[in-house]
């Protein structure tokens, strides 16, 4: 019997290859935004640094897709993206916004403040090095430190030291805690729907930015509300998947 040949290897234009390469651009393009959060925090320029989460949060939230259109896996093969993606996601998410919250006075004075800087740092160390930290139905495994986004609130709503070491000790906890957040642009179900409210809520935020440091009621709730929408999707997907193998076991049971 004749050897089967091996199919072809797919061949890509040298623009595509180019277009691969340009998305890894953008993504590292994301630590030296991250450097300039730092640079604006210990300047005091609070409403640069808010601009500046956000335009980090838009170029994580479009990187992935723009990844897997130009199949950069393929194109590039020896380059791991993957790993790029959560060194800044690290600096971005985690560093960046904890330098903020310490040089804006958010966090309370003497070692209560040095060990609740310290819980974000360390217990995202833990979440970005778990391989299932992103599951293979893709899904955040825990809290996803967005780190930048509890201290943009805290920052646009003007919460105190205590509410802020509050949130900051609680969502360490949910760190470790295995519900499955959304993952807005990968997760399957309800997909759409949760691009959508994303967009809004980032609009949203805009807005609270422009308006800072006296935001508008309303686009305070409308900020608010994609959040108490996305925790509650996120623990009703993680209810709804723990109970299914369950319902499965009981019908072979009964079946049997």
């Amino acid at each position: 019997m004749q050897d089967q040949a091996a199919p072809p290897r797919e061949t890509f234009s040298r623009g595509f290859r180019l277009a691969g390469a340009a998305v890894h651009l953008y993504t590292a393009s994301g630590s030296v935004l991250g450097l300039l959060i730092v640079l604006a925090a210990l300047d005091g320029q609070v409403v640069t640094a808010l601009w500046l989460v956000l335009a980090t949060l838009f170029v994580d939230g479009t990187d992935g897709m723009l990844a897997r259109r130009f199949r950069v896996k393929e194109t590039i093969p020896w380059f791991d993206g993957a790993r790029m993606d959560d060194i800044v996601d690290y600096l971005t998410y985690v560093f960046a916004a904890v330098v903020l919250l310490w040089t804006t006075d958010r966090l309370p004075g003497g070692a209560l403040g040095w060990v609740l800087a310290a819980l974000p740092l360390l217990a995202s160390c833990y979440q970005f090095c778990r391989v299932d930290a992103k599951t293979d139905d893709h899904y955040f495994l825990g809290f996803p430190s967005y780190w930048n986004v509890v201290a943009f609130y805290v920052l646009v709503l003007d919460i105190g030291t205590t509410g802020t070491a509050v949130t900051l000790a609680v969502l360490t906890v949910l760190v470790f805690v295995p519900v499955k957040y959304v993952y807005p642009s990968r997760t399957k179900l309800l997909r759409s729907l949760n691009l959508g409210l994303a967009a809004v809520w980032l609009i949203s935020s805009g807005v609270l930015v422009l308006q800072y440091p006296d935001p508008h009621p309303v686009v305070v709730v409308v900020s608010l509300a994609y959040l108490v929408y996305y925790f509650g999707v996120s623990i009703w997907l993680t209810v709804r998947g723990n109970r299914r193998p369950e319902t499965s076991a009981e019908g072979v049971q009964r079946a049997g």
